[in-house]
């Protein structure tokens, strides 16, 4: 781990990764730490690796957190006091950092979190699809029975991200029969979702970033690739990114679906930090789903967001750096390829290329390339 001495530390402070989330791949950390390399030469800082809760700092911290902060109280230990402190981002509960929060109550009364909001699940009533989140599991039942009279439906474990763990569910049986399997003390403090299910579904990504004086919205999608194990996971993200606000964003002339994606993610962007005291964050990223709904209508919704650095922040960071050169618009994108015979594209930045325990060869590189270019 890095250490900083007092001599070489800048005016500003420098740059740490803090390591809250567990459970890291050596690819993640190797991409985690050239990251905040990169954040701290936006910034004119010093990079000082990991942060090291023994040693003594001389200076302001800027964090890079691998996971949400939660807690106003674990913030303020560290000395992150708002959105210019880290690159991520601090909520009031646990709870809010998941998906269990897009989604309302089944009814008025029933079992949920302290801090629960039904406030903010009013807000984003048509920025969402339709669903319920249940801390008790006869409240799951009833729930789904009610979707169901609507069409198939999904079962999400609240803390479960790139649709791990999910279940379709067509009739109350494989309804009773997959509530059967979840664990009761999981459901009870952490919630689940249940939502309708769409067919021929895109999913767009759309989120901002503030570092410094630069500020970056954009609008984007997933790729899926194939691992090592022959799986289809996560393979990268493309963005369009635009220097400014989501006014910014929408003047591009996107076409509709995109320009409604990017409303949505706004309402609900608004709404978490309007309803939930004690929430700010410097990176916010959305995945919005478009499909058809059981009866052929186009459905489109916020599912989740992250607040914290994901596997787009290498396009993010990478869309900053082109601003601050002097951008305005730029295509970035970031690409995991598996595989010692996977090379990575001509003009690409490698963050990290080797064998990991967990993967096995893995390449994580971006792209950039200005909006005239992209075309």
């Amino acid at each position: 781990m890095a250490r900083l001495s007092s001599e070489s530390l800048l005016p500003g402070g420098c740059v740490v990764v803090y390591c809250n989330r567990g459970g890291e791949a050596q690819h993640e950390r190797a991409v985690h730490l050239e990251l905040g390399r990169r954040l701290a030469a936006l910034q004119g800082l010093d990079f000082a690796g990991e942060f090291d809760p023994g040693h003594t700092y001389t200076g302001p911290l800027y964090f890079v957190p691998t996971g949400t902060v939660i807690g106003r109280q674990s913030a303020f230990r560290l000395g992150i006091g708002g959105e210019e402190d880290l690159f991520g981002g601090v909520v009031p509960h646990a709870f809010v950092a998941t998906k269990a929060i897009t989604h309302p109550l089944l009814r008025a009364g029933v079992q949920a979190p302290p801090g629960w909001s039904n406030a903010f699940a009013r807000r984003v009533a048509d920025a969402v699809l339709r669903g319920y989140t249940v801390f008790d599991l006869a409240e799951a039942r009833e729930a789904g029975r009610l979707l169901l009279a609507e069409g198939p439906l999904r079962i999400k474990p609240v803390r479960a991200t790139a649709g791990r763990g999910q279940s379709l569910v067509r009739d109350e049986a494989e309804l009773e029969a997959r509530l059967q399997t979840l664990d009761v003390k999981e459901v009870e403090e952490f919630g689940l979702v249940l939502e309708e299910h769409l067919e021929q579904v895109s999913t767009f990504s759309v989120g901002q970033i503030r570092v410094g004086d630069l500020l970056a919205t954009y609008y984007g999608s997933q790729r899926l690739t194939t691992d090592n194990r022959g799986e289809a996971v996560y393979g990268g993200s493309d963005l369009h990114v635009v220097a400014g606000d989501y006014d910014a964003l929408l003047a591009l002339g996107l076409d509709e679906p995109v320009r409604l994606a990017v409303r949505q993610a706004r309402t609900y962007d608004e709404a978490a930090r309007e309803c939930y005291s004690g929430l700010f964050a410097s990176r916010r990223n959305y995945d919005v789903a478009r499909g058809l709904d059981s009866r052929g209508q186009v459905r489109s919704g916020v599912l989740e967001q992250s607040w914290r650095i994901g596997g787009a922040s290498s396009a993010e960071i990478a869309a900053l750096e082109a601003f601050r050169e002097g951008g305005r618009v730029v295509r970035a994108s970031s690409l995991e390829l598996f595989g010692e015979a996977s090379e990575p594209p001509p003009g690409a930045r490698v963050l990290f290329r080797g064998e990991d325990e967990q993967v096995g060869f893995i390449t994580k590189c971006v792209t950039v390339e200005s909006h005239d270019d992209a075309q």
